[in-house]
């Protein structure tokens, strides 16, 4: 998602001085230093674990173990073979009395040995079985036989009832893919986009990398993934994310959104006293690792380990690179309404506050007349400035007003109560809709903590929303917290008649805290220089949301095909269609196969789609033609995705050997050129992964409609999309307004028409089952009629 943005100005960040002189560490010590986090990151879960209750297999696994030893040996039976008498000859003589004792402590200790070794072979076990993906090569909507074996072999040894983080230790490592393989990828991705000689000047540097710099860079990498849990995943996150200097603001951040057509209540308190319950709700579930793994296809495990820093998180500046501050645990959360900050206790002594009790807190910050103090009104708009600033000014914050940093910062999350309504009207859908992605990605530059995890977004009219830093995890994982707090919050709190929450009211509530800011007026200048460019940055943005209810995944189920390859192709038919040229795209693939995973590159644009929409635009050609080179562009943007998941992409790999040449100070022309390139297309699909929250078929309009970030480039485009349900896919599209190339809803006009041409292609060249609507039997309608247009945002409500 915003990763793209980051990606890009990875060159950037990484040419101040104070980069350059953090980079110049020994190479051997940066290979320890990694070692030694990821090793204090296994040692945390281990006692996060024993904490929790969880240990590599249940207590009770172990106390059946001694139970059956126990038993064998009161029935004169010796299934230690001799160890037992072995282990008491060992232990101190306690005399006769307490013979008895002995024996327990000695079964005891076998038991314990036994079961080690018993789940140290589970563990093997079972990180050999994840270390296979050769179920990726099978093909789209099939599994073969040994695929069946692989996955029932999963089930097996994963256990009955695995944990959010039972699989940890068992997920094998992120591969270092061969420089050959990776370099000759990365041209295959180019070919398309470069004129010839700038191509010939891409080989000829690829070349001299692959000679010169190649062989010591990847040895190099190879040591330092033996040492860490994942050769790139912590450099990516230093580089990419925490040392960036540009403001957070729409550059790191994404937004998610509230259901599309209904609202369960139109009063804010309420609409946050619930929410607020249920995302506490989920970060006890969470302490308690009560969340279910995220399994592929039902099985496989995902890894858990950017779920640990959801909550209580903040990410403090730093002149030269941020660091993530995490809690245990913090009971209250901060609040911002007016220009005032409160803090809202969520805990009393008998545990979580009601929902009830929560609005009531709400209410009375929604009913307090009074004005914010000098200062304090655009003080959270020092977190959209550029981070070296900030960093320099929070000192400041930080000595004059602790107290209030300390209760925003140590706060669960962040919760803005907006003072405007947001969401879909009847009278202008449109531009609604457009609105209010715009108030949940940028806001008003000031009313929103952007150093915070997350912040919940709260408006007039009972709307909800998320703004999400990018630097902590990737948007499955907020993905899963939200659609968690959809269904908690509506379905299982749910409202009383009256639009309340349910439950009565209690006297005893403590009231919100007014947080005072004592700020000095040499910081004003500041303030309102990183207000100014907030609101620049903020004003300069374009977005655009449609859902498309012409057809969804249902259709494109017919059609066998993937739904993400479908979706790609049709973005890249209609980006050629605004642009008129092709460009390097990049959509975000996760690598959570692997431990401690986060995402890789698919470069969407290839060669095969290419044919594919120059086909697409000759009339000449037929629509059997076009059908076969998609299916040609898809079975490609399949392997690529298949590839990227199984730890074979080519642009994390590309981008640690850029940063170990930074180490040590080697020149490497290509590698330069690789991380300097610009992504005029970003996307990423918004995953939808727990549909059993849902009722999508009695309450259809009860589905996330998803989220969006920025665009990665001054003149491109943004694009996220989500399928709501089985019939309706929702885009999301960002653009910067200063740009004279793009168009958020030109570009989003281009995407209904080619999903419609696209969908003809099918229609007109196979007999379907499903049908779209829209469209009737008329082969090869759209795409010869692309000059028709229909409404860009369809309603139905």
């Amino acid at each position: 998602m915003a990763e793209a943005q980051q990606a890009s100005s990875l060159t950037s960040s990484l040419s101040s001085d104070g980069a350059e002189v953090e980079l110049s560490t020994p190479v051997w010590q940066e290979i320890y230093l990694s070692g030694l986090r990821s090793w204090k990151r296994n040692l945390w879960r281990i006692w996060n674990d024993c904490h929790a209750g969880v240990v590599p297999a249940s207590p009770l696994s172990w106390l059946f173990l001694f139970s059956a030893i126990q038993l064998a040996w009161f029935l004169q039976l010796d299934p230690s073979l001799g160890l037992m008498e072995k282990i008491k000859e060992l232990l101190p003589n306690w005399g006769g009395q307490h013979y008895q004792l002995q024996g327990l402590v000695a079964a005891a200790l076998f038991a314990s040995c036994l079961w080690g070794a018993l789940v140290f072979t589970l563990h093997v076990a079972l990180r050999l079985l994840l270390s296979h993906h050769g179920w990726l090569l099978d093909p789209h909507g099939t599994m073969s036989s040994p695929t069946k074996t692989w996955l029932a072999l999963v089930r097996i040894f994963s256990g009955r009832h695995p944990r959010l983080f039972s699989f940890q230790r068992a997920l094998p490592r992120q591969p270092v893919p061969t420089a050959q393989e990776s370099v000759r990828k990365y041209l295959e991705s180019v070919r398309p986009v470069l004129a010839d000689d700038a191509f010939d000047r891409a080989v000829a540097l690829a070349s001299d990398f692959l000679r010169l710099q190649a062989p010591r860079l990847q040895l190099y990498l190879r040591l330092k993934s033996w040492c860490t849990s994942n050769y790139v995943s912590d450099w990516w996150e230093e580089f990419v994310y925490l040392r960036s200097r540009g403001s957070l603001m729409v550059n790191s951040t994404y937004y998610m959104m509230d259901f599309l057509y209904v609202t369960p209540t139109p009063l804010q308190a309420a609409r946050a006293g619930n929410a607020v319950h249920a995302l506490l709700l989920y970060r006890h579930l969470l302490n308690q690792q009560e969340i279910p793994p995220t399994l592929l296809m039902g099985m496989r495990p995902l890894c858990s380990a950017q779920f640990e820093r959801i909550f209580n998180t903040t990410r403090v500046p730093g002149v030269e690179k941020d660091y993530l501050r995490h809690l245990q645990d913090s009971r209250h959360v901060a609040v911002f309404h007016r220009g005032r900050f409160f803090r809202v206790g969520t805990h009393s002594s008998n545990g979580l506050l009601s929902p009830r009790a929560l609005e009531q807190q709400f209410q009375e910050i929604l009913d307090d007349p009074s004005p914010a103090c000098p200062l304090e009104e655009h003080v959270a708009a020092l977190t959209a400035a550029p981070r070296t600033v900030w960093a320099q000014v929070r000192e400041l914050v930080k000595t004059h007003a602790a107290t209030a940093l300390e209760a925003v910062e140590e706060a669960a999350f962040f919760v803005s109560l907006d003072s405007e309504p947001a969401g879909l009207t009847r009278e202008d859908p449109a531009a609604s809709l457009d609105a209010y992605g715009h108030a949940l990605l940028a806001g008003r530059g000031h009313d929103r903590w952007f150093d915070k995890s997350f912040t919940l977004i709260v408006f007039s009219n009972g709307k909800l929303g998320l703004s999400v830093e990018h630097s902590w995890a990737d948007c499955p994982v907020s993905g899963h917290m939200w659609e968690f707090t959809l269904a908690t919050e509506c379905f299982q709190l749910g409202y009383a008649a009256d639009g309340h929450c349910k439950g009565q009211p209690d006297a005893t509530v403590p009231q919100p805290q007014r947080l005072q800011w004592d700020l000095p007026e040499q910081i004003h200048p500041s303030i309102s220089l990183a207000l100014r460019g907030a609101q620049s940055l903020s004003g300069n943005i374009d977005c655009h949301i449609f859902p498309f209810s012409h057809f969804g995944k249902s259709f494109i189920k017919c059609c066998h095909v993937s739904s993400d390859s479908f979706i790609q192709l049709v973005l890249q038919l209609a980006h050629f269609r605004d642009r008129g040229q092709f460009c390097l795209t990049y959509e975000s693939a996760m690598t959570r196969l692997f431990l401690e995973g986060r995402t890789e590159t698919v470069r969407s644009c290839t060669r095969e789609a290419c044919h594919f929409v120059r086909a697409m635009e000759d009339k000449e050609k037929t629509d059997q033609q076009c059908l076969a080179l998609f299916r040609e562009a898809v079975d490609k943007h399949q392997a690529l995705l298949k590839a990227a998941m199984s730890g074979q992409g080519i642009d994390r790999h590309l981008f640690a050997l850029y940063v170990m040449s930074r180490f040590l100070h080697m020149n490497s022309p290509f590698l330069t050129q690789v991380q300097s390139q610009q992504w005029p297309l970003s996307t990423s699909q918004i995953p939808v992964q727990q549909m059993h929250l849902f009722d999508v078929h009695n309450y259809p309009d009860y589905v996330s409609s998803g989220g969006g970030f920025g665009p990665a480039d001054d003149h491109g485009y943004g694009i996220s999309y989500i399928f709501m349900g089985e019939n309706m896919i929702t885009f999301h599209i960002s653009s910067k307004k200063s740009s004279t190339k793009t168009d958020s809803r030109r570009l989003g006009q281009h995407i209904e028409d080619a999903l419609l041409d696209v969908a003809s292609l099918f229609q007109a060249g196979q007999h379907l089952k499903c049908r779209f609507k829209g469209l009737g039997e008329n082969s090869g309608y759209r795409r010869k009629t692309v000059n028709s247009k229909v409404p860009t945002t369809s309603t139905n409500f």
